[in-house]
């Protein structure tokens, strides 16, 4: 499952890489998209830019998987949900912490992971604590900045 980077994803994965959550913009619209895209959905301009994105959050929804796919099977049972972000964007990603203790309306952040075969992002809900699944050193040592600062 690692990162399909292509020319048009590179800046993603690269501000991931560097701690930076990112997507394009419309600059006719000015509609945010994610996953990031050379279209607009909404007026299918190709006028698009790379804007950041804040990593404050609230948990939508999860479900919790108790029979993962090979690959992540050591992590089991771990949580996946769906996040609402501070501009606007709801984005499905993994969701760090017991999944006992999560629920709908909880307020975290999104990290960026660090594994062998590129970053990855998930969400920390303020109150988790880490998951046996990735040790805290493979997490960054902050929430993703929302304007290209250095994490805090």
């Amino acid at each position: 499952y690692p990162p399909r980077v292509t020319a048009f994803t590179e800046p993603f994965w690269a501000a991931l890489a560097a701690g930076r959550l990112t997507t394009t913009r419309c600059t006719r619209c000015h509609e945010a998209m994610f996953p990031p895209r050379p279209i607009c959905p909404r007026c299918l301009s190709r006028q698009v830019d790379w804007a950041p994105v804040s990593p404050r959050g609230t948990l939508y929804s999860h479900t919790v998987v108790h029979i993962a796919p090979e690959i992540f099977a050591a992590e089991a049972p771990y949580a996946l949900g769906i996040v609402d972000l501070a501009g606007g964007l709801r984005i499905a990603m993994r969701v760090l912490g017991p999944p006992a203790g999560l629920r709908v309306g909880q307020a975290g952040n999104v990290v960026c992971l660090r594994h062998p075969d590129g970053p990855y992002f998930a969400f920390l809900a303020d109150e988790a604590v880490h998951p046996a699944g990735p040790s805290p050193a493979s997490i960054s040592s902050a929430a993703i900045s929302s304007a290209g600062a250095s994490p805090t």
